[in-house]
């Protein structure tokens, strides 16, 4: 089909007139509309079935994957908030006991490369 419309394009330009839309229009009806059909599964508006549900396939094993590793990521967080959240209250309860300490008249000995 292409190559007949480039034929009778290039004889129509080169006898100087316009081309033959009757006859373009006529090669257009017989192969229109198996020509759009496969212009669009070329371009990809128009697919298969077995490669919409490997897509599908494909799309859902994603997301299953994705929920997973975003649970993960949730029971990491609460972890690390719990730690924090102890290393908190030690770090209270050293300061405490340092002021204590310190009414009692004890000074606290440092190491000599801490601050």
């Amino acid at each position: 089909m292409v190559p007949e419309l480039i034929r009778a394009l290039a004889v129509a330009q080169e006898a100087g007139g316009g081309p033959d839309i009757g006859k373009l229009l006529g090669q257009f009806a017989q192969y229109g509309v198996v020509g759009l059909i496969v212009v669009l599964l070329i371009i990809g508006v128009i697919v298969p079935k077995y490669v919409m549900s490997n897509l599908l396939t494909d799309k859902d094993a994603w997301r299953d994957a994705f929920e997973k590793e975003r649970e993960a990521h949730q029971l990491t967080r609460q972890q690390l908030a719990a730690a924090q959240a102890s290393a908190d209250v030690a770090n209270e309860q050293g300061q405490a006991m340092v002021r204590l300490l310190e009414e009692f008249g004890h000074r606290p000995q440092t190491a000599p490369g801490s601050a």
